[in-house]
């Protein structure tokens, strides 16, 4: 920027000219540099966080309480925009093609992001290298819950034994997704036919299981503990070393004696590869002081939520870890 000198109108005339050249040339701070993110004002216009499934789930709850806190830490408009399909590679790929200015960001949920490149009949080139990992917000655990009056399922017990004898169709955000892996991974351990029915998310599984047509429900904690308040749903069990603190009656599958399985959606944020470094460190405090507010944090315990926090360098580590967890279990997957 340039301060203006008032020492007589020919000094006022001259500053004025050479500040409209340097801006014709594209030079300083200008609103031209600053549409492509490395203005020193970034942001100065509406930023679009992509939710790669369908509203009214998990991702997309957490995410609208989490744009308003943004909005005050940014000034400027953060507008949730669902692009959901392809087990939320539809949302992905759009940000992978975005503008590396720090106007798109979006959520990348693991593990689907990851199987989704994984997958060797999908022939993706894209991996975490595409991304700039800004923060971790939401670490949920799955459950399985089935409709409250569907006296097949009393309890887990009954249902892992009724599916060691019958097919039982369960919900699915996608193929090799979080929920789909849990199924998998209870068949592999008891034997049972638990067969999975995919779709686009959590809202449309959840619609399918109250309607009829789906047995079970598997998602996690944050979509199904306010279902069960209401009475819609039962929870059977949750996917977690330890009960969560929002269901503390739901037993553990592995308490429960049926495998150590353990299953979660990890819910962050990151932009595409190649931001400007003003923009990373813009964007770093401003989710690091959204997410950590305690206003935030008591409506994201409102909702089932449990935030989980990291920051860049803490969030890169946990996604490489969980990436090389996930090569384990391509075999289980049929992958090679």
């Amino acid at each position: 920027m340039m301060t203006r000198i008032s020492k007589g109108a020919g000094i006022a005339a001259m500053a004025a000219a050479i500040a409209l050249s340097s801006s014709a040339c594209g030079g300083g701070n200008t609103a031209g540099s600053n549409e492509s993110g490395g203005g020193s004002d970034y942001p100065s216009k509406p930023i679009q966080l992509i939710v790669s499934f369908d509203p009214g789930g998990g991702t997309d709850t957490g995410a609208r309480i989490l744009a308003t806190h943004l909005e005050d830490e940014l000034g400027v408009p953060v507008q949730v925009v669902n692009q959901p399909g392809a087990a939320g590679w539809v949302g992905w790929a759009s940000l992978v093609k975005a503008d590396p200015d720090g106007y798109t960001l979006g959520y990348i949920n693991t593990p689907n992001l990851m199987t989704g490149y994984l997958n060797p009949e999908l022939d993706r080139s894209n991996s975490l290298d595409d991304f700039w990992p800004i923060a971790n917000h939401i670490t949920d655990p799955g459950a399985i819950a089935v409709r409250a009056d569907d006296d097949r399922f009393p309890d887990l017990d009954a249902f892992i034994k009724y599916a060691q004898e019958n097919q039982v169709t369960t919900t699915s955000s996608g193929l090799a997704s979080d929920d789909h892996i849990a199924a998998l991974k209870i068949n592999k351990e008891n034997g049972t036919k638990l067969e999975t029915v995919q779709g686009t998310g959590a809202a449309e599984g959840k619609a399918g299981v109250l309607g009829g047509h789906i047995d079970a429900y598997f998602a996690n904690v944050g979509e199904v503990a306010l279902e069960a308040e209401s009475g819609d749903l039962r929870i059977l069990g949750v996917m977690s070393e330890e009960r969560s603190a929002f269901l503390p009656d739901v037993p553990t599958i592995e308490e429960s004696g049926y495998g150590d399985i353990y299953n979660w959606s990890a819910r962050g944020i990151a932009a595409p590869a190649g931001i400007p470094e003003n923009v990373q460190e813009v964007l770093s405090e401003a989710f690091e002081t959204a997410i950590t507010k305690p206003e935030h944090q008591a409506e994201m315990d409102e909702q089932a939520l449990f935030i989980d926090y990291k920051g860049h360098d803490e969030y890169v580590e946990m996604l490489k870890k969980e990436e090389e967890d996930l090569m384990d279990l391509l075999p289980l997957l049929g992958w090679q």
